[in-house]
């Protein structure tokens, strides 16, 4: 009995493993096959990757030898040969950040793929189907997903991230030469906008553009659209193209200031109520000098900023990279370019580069590719990181050099131990300490892990006025994208934390008489 016992399990093992003899020829061809597709794809993302960071080096490049070759005729050449053996220095440290964080990525995504390929192996070799065949498949699909899914899901994100004003969910209010003012209404259309209610107007950054102020609107994943649903009359006003427009290219902090106050007049007719200001990262920095400015006096009696960097100098990661760049370079000159007219403005892409330089360590080529390939993993594309990726590729915009010039100030010059601002308008100082006299409330709002506005920089104007100050989780862009979702655990229309008021639940406060001049 036992024999026969023997001899039939015998016969199943040798026919399992014929049948695995015979499958192993095309099984050894798949994985070949799957694994040459990984290392071609692997070759194009790196290259795909560094190209793309390398872009505004290109740019910056061409603006450096532009002007350096005016300095070299106006510096002795000693001093010169010591400005360039600093910049060498300070190229290599950026270069030993980048070696550093690529390593720190590589060395994380291959511990977890060699743990991956030694079970896969141990499956081959027991017959699970878990196996190395299956192993080398699923990573080629891994890499296609980096290298051509994720940049094609990047590009269609586009459809349903940002302001679309041809959609039907936007109001034309009025124009000046520089800018266009739209309501945003909710994508409820039960939901109306009080004609009685206070108005709000948004300022976006220059430099970053106003779409991540409507991130996902269709996904109640929108930074103004959360005004809007609480039947807030919402307001954001719209920067036109600086490369079709020279009102735009030649612009000065004036210019912002008039134009802003043309546009709250108008508000406080049709509402028959003053304008809260809210300024979202450059933004509120420039709604803060337009209030001091006495511009606005009479028009705005509130003011809200988000993520908004008040004093760079406090900034410790970007004052780190600025100490060790040599004096000579701390030029803004470096990143202007002339237009066909002869105008002169700035280019986004060089000033959002210097911010990657100065985190070379989570920015360089090789660590973005790794986090792509860790953070895709077996899932799905998820169409929030590739809407944020679709941001921080297609959005940056050129700057007018009157409106860079200011935010260059006040990240090269301190605040005054006063409350004395770097910058003035109008020939006027500007001091913080003025929003106290003008018995305005403000709440200003900063990412716990912000690494572009550090929380020092953001927080300088509670060293001189009363500020309610609300704190928010994770990174610069969050207040916009993860906490304008009315579902999340900080939605903006609610208290949260320690009784942190969000920005709409702010506003809401305001508009029934909640919040007195000191902001409580």
């Amino acid at each position: 009995m036992m024999s026969n016992l023997n001899q039939q399990a015998l016969s199943r093992a040798a026919s399992v493993y014929a049948g695995r003899v015979r499958e192993t020829p095309g099984r050894i061809l798949g994985v070949t096959t799957d694994m040459l597709k990984v290392g071609q794809l692997y070759g194009l993302g790196v290259l795909v990757y560094v190209a793309d960071f390398m872009v505004p080096f290109w740019t910056a490049w061409q603006g450096f030898n532009r002007l350096e070759k005016e300095k070299l005729q106006s510096n002795f050449p000693i001093q010169s040969a010591a400005d360039y053996y600093e910049l060498f220095q300070f190229n290599l440290q950026i270069a030993e950040q980048g070696m550093t964080g690529s390593l720190k990525g590589f060395r994380d995504f291959y511990k977890k793929e060699a743990a991956r390929v030694l079970v896969s192996l141990l499956n081959s070799l027991y017959g699970d189907e878990e196996d190395f065949p299956n192993y080398a498949a699923n990573l080629a699909r891994l890499t296609d997903s980096v290298i051509n899914q994720y940049p094609e899901a990047i590009k269609k994100a586009g459809a349903g991230f940002g302001f679309h004003f041809d959609d039907g969910g936007y109001v034309k209010t009025a124009e000046t030469e520089r800018f266009i003012l739209y309501q945003v209404l909710s994508r409820n259309r039960k939901i109306r906008p009080r004609q009685d209610g206070k108005p709000i107007m948004i300022i976006h950054p220059y430099v970053l553009g106003p779409n991540i102020l409507a991130f996902l609107p269709d996904e109640r994943k929108s930074y103004t659209h959360a005004f809007a649903d609480q039947g807030i009359p919402t307001y954001i006003r719209i920067l036109k193209d600086i490369q079709t427009t020279e009102a735009v290219q030649v612009m000065t902090g004036e210019d912002d200031a008039r134009d802003t106050r043309l546009f709250c007049k108008l508000l406080k007719e049709t509402h028959g109520r003053p304008i809260t200001l809210n300024g979202f990262c450059q933004g509120g920095f420039i709604a803060v000098l337009d209030i001091l400015s006495g511009e606005l006096d009479g028009l705005v009696d509130a003011l809200i900023t988000c993520v908004a960097p008040m004093d760079g100098t406090r900034s410790k990661s970007l004052m780190e990279y600025m100490q060790h760049l040599p004096p000579r370079f701390r030029d803004l000159a470096y990143a202007a370019k002339v237009m066909p007219n002869g105008n002169r403005i700035v280019y986004g892409k060089v000033m959002s580069w210097v911010y990657k330089l100065k985190s070379m360590e989570k920015e360089a080529p090789f660590v973005a590719l790794y986090r792509d390939l860790s953070n895709i993993g077996d899932s799905q594309i998820n169409k929030t990181a590739a809407a944020l990726n679709h941001w921080l590729i297609y959005d940056r915009m050129d700057l007018p050099e009157g409106i860079t010039k200011l935010s260059f100030d006040s990240y090269t010059i301190p605040v005054a131990e006063d409350g004395a601002l770097p910058v003035q308008l109008f020939g006027k100082k500007l001091n913080f300490h003025g929003i106290k006299e003008k018995g305005i409330p403000w709440l200003l709002c900063y990412a716990e892990g912000d690494d572009l506005v550090d929380k020092d920089a953001a927080l300088v104007p509670a060293d001189f006025v009363d500020v309610e100050v609300t704190p928010f989780p994770k990174g610069h862009g969050a207040i916009a994208t993860s906490w304008s979702d009315p579902r999340s655990a900080c939605a903006l229309h609610t208290r949260f934390g320690n009784g942190y008021r969000g920005p709409v639940r702010f506003q809401l406060d305001l508009e029934e008489g909640k919040v007195n001049n000191n902001g409580s």
